[in-house]
């Protein structure tokens, strides 16, 4: 040893070579050997800390744990504790109480108070929910169908869906009611770099209207009316409107809801008027059988939830004109039905 300079036998140079390109070895034993590598090619202790960005202090310790023990002393000589894996006992635990929630009043548990509780890390009720596959923090909502006939009628609408009849058509027809014309009394900031558009909190209501939409499920295009309101009557100069965009004499389904609106006396003296028309009703608290919800979001996501409207005609202005450009580019829904083997079936009564 010549100052700062180790001498190595070739085996330790070799071993040491080996720990400083390792991938796998822990960061602080690949600059151990490093460290010891560059004392060897006889570096500085100022030119080392450069390299390592290390102290001078560090140096000193690990050269003379090294010139003392050799490669054996650049082992750490405290390990810390001991890798603990989970019992099987921890993890029923842990789902046991995350399935039963809280007693405290609270609806649902987080990762750190269930830790707290059964006595564990916070990573651990993490890895077990992860594994398991629950998220305690969501919930969604449904809706189950009490209609004693739901699989007759869904059957009828999936059927028309699969194979309509030919030379009929088909639309799915609903209405989006009381759409509120919003107008910030704050002016938009745009979005930047880093910065989501921001709208003001404060707002004021023009008024309400809504929306019928007629989608056809050949094309793809959807027929629109607004509306100041929902009843039986305007529902009715909707299918008027339907009726009058087919060639005459041609059969047309209609798949609707179950509203109060479209089982009037009303509706049934105007498909009594034109027996080329029919209406195929969901089953009860099942509109998402109707395609036209599908539809629905889409202008709920793109027009209306961020939307800026001066006054209801600027709304119904802005919706019809959304409806046009939909339709130059419109295609058919495709409603596919996965699982043959699996039937869809109401909830139990």
């Amino acid at each position: 040893m010549n100052g700062n300079r180790l001498r190595l036998a070739p085996p330790e140079r070799k071993e040491l070579k080996r720990r400083a390109r390792s991938r796998s070895l822990a960061a602080e034993s690949v600059k151990r050997a490093r460290l010891i590598l560059l004392l060897a090619g006889g570096h500085s202790y100022s030119e080392i800390g450069r390299r390592l960005s290390c102290t001078d202090r560090y140096i000193s310790i690990w050269k003379q744990r090294f010139a003392q023990e050799r490669l054996v002393g650049l082992a750490s000589r405290y390990r810390g504790n001991q890798h603990r894996r989970r019992s099987a006992a921890t993890e029923a635990r842990i789902l046991e109480l995350t399935r039963r929630g809280p007693s405290d009043g609270s609806t649902h548990w987080s990762s750190y108070r269930l830790a707290k509780a059964v006595g564990v890390s916070q990573s651990t009720v993490s890895k077990v929910w992860r594994q398991f596959g629950l998220q305690p923090h969501r919930s969604r909502s449904y809706m189950a169908s009490d209609d004693p006939e739901f699989e007759e009628k869904a059957a009828d609408i999936i059927g028309l869906y699969l194979k309509p009849p030919l030379h009929a058509a088909l639309f799915c027809v609903d209405e989006k009611s009381a759409i509120q014309a919003l107008d910030r009394l704050d002016p938009v900031l745009p979005l930047s770099p880093g910065r989501a558009e921001r709208h003001g909190f404060e707002y004021y209501r023009h008024g309400t209207l809504s929306l019928y939409a007629a989608l056809n499920i050949q094309t793809g295009e959807v027929l629109g009316k607004t509306t100041a309101r929902h009843t039986s009557t305007e529902f009715v100069e909707f299918l008027g409107q339907v009726v009058a965009s087919q060639p005459s004499g041609r059969e047309i389904h209609v798949i609707a809801d179950n509203l109060s609106a479209h089982k009037t006396k009303q509706v049934f003296s105007f498909l009594h008027a034109h027996p080329n028309l029919r209406i195929h009703y969901t089953p009860t608290y099942s509109s998402w059988l109707n395609q036209v919800e599908i539809w629905f979001s889409k202008i709920q996501r793109h027009v209306i939830s961020r939307g800026i409207f001066t006054s209801v005609n600027d709304l119904a202005r802005k919706l019809m004109r959304s409806i046009r450009h939909y339709n130059k580019t419109a295609t058919p829904i495709r409603w596919v039905y996965k699982d043959l083997t699996t039937r869809i079936r109401p909830a139990a009564i």
